[in-house]
């Protein structure tokens, strides 16, 4: 990605950040810039992949599922192909949310929601202690969600 941003693509970063339903007619108010200017810019950083996609963020408990399990994975072998291979496989899983590879410690750090211990159970069984090359799984389970920002500084 080799794209320059200037001062009004971060304000309209952060205004998209904190709420993406806005009208183009109503970002462009905000971001002090005209409509057609706006679309523009705004059409350039999803082209580019500054903007991966727009979404909606639905509350965890309003679906039953507010039960936020933080995993640490290592695996038994981690070359290339294995490490790549377990990325693949959690990645189909919907109760992933997050999957970081990490360095210094576990191979993965896993953020699943699951509605109860019961799920979770299942989780483990279906997507970790199938997978083979699974060694270690060490679980934490959140008790508050004390902050939850999905959004990057600009």
């Amino acid at each position: 990605m080799n794209i320059t941003l200037d001062p009004t693509d971060r304000r309209l970063l952060a205004l998209l950040q904190a709420d993406a339903s806005l009208t183009n007619q109503a970002l462009a108010e905000r971001a002090h810039i005209s409509a057609a200017t706006c679309l523009r810019r705004v059409r350039r950083l999803v082209e580019s992949g500054v903007i991966e996609r727009t979404m909606a963020i639905v509350s965890p408990d309003a679906l039953g599922v507010g039960n936020t399990a933080v995993l640490e994975v290592t695996l038994d072998r981690q070359d290339a192909a294995r490490l790549e291979a377990f990325e693949t496989h959690v990645a189909q899983e919907p109760a992933v949310q997050q999957c970081y590879r990490v360095a210094a410690g576990p191979d993965f750090v896993l953020i699943v929601y699951v509605a109860d211990m019961p799920a979770y159970h299942a989780f483990v069984q279906r997507s970790l202690t199938a997978e083979a090359n699974v060694r270690n799984v060490r679980a934490f389970f959140a008790v508050k969600r004390s902050k939850f920002v999905p959004a990057v500084p600009v």
